[in-house]
C-alpha cells in the first residue's frame, strides 16, 4: 500500500499531466484518433486522481 507522501506525489505528478492534457486536446481535431485517444487518457487520469483522493481521504 503506498503511503501518504506517495499519494501525495503521485496525486500532484498526475494533475501536471491532466493540465497538459487539457491544453492539448484544444489543438487536436475532433474526431481525429489523437483527440480520441486524448479525450480517453484525460478520462482515466480524473478516474485516478480521484481514487487518490479517495485513499488519502481515508489516510486521514
Amino acid at each position: 500500500m503506498p503511503t501518504e507522501h506517495e499519494l501525495i506525489e503521485a496525486k500532484n505528478t498526475l494533475t501536471s499531466l491532466l493540465n497538459k492534457c487539457d491544453k492539448a486536446i484544444l489543438k487536436l481535431e475532433e474526431k481525429s484518433s489523437q483527440h480520441t485517444l486524448l479525450a480517453r487518457r484525460i478520462s482515466a487520469l480524473n478516474i485516478s486522481l480521484h481514487l487518490i483522493e479517495s485513499e488519502l481521504q481515508k489516510k486521514k
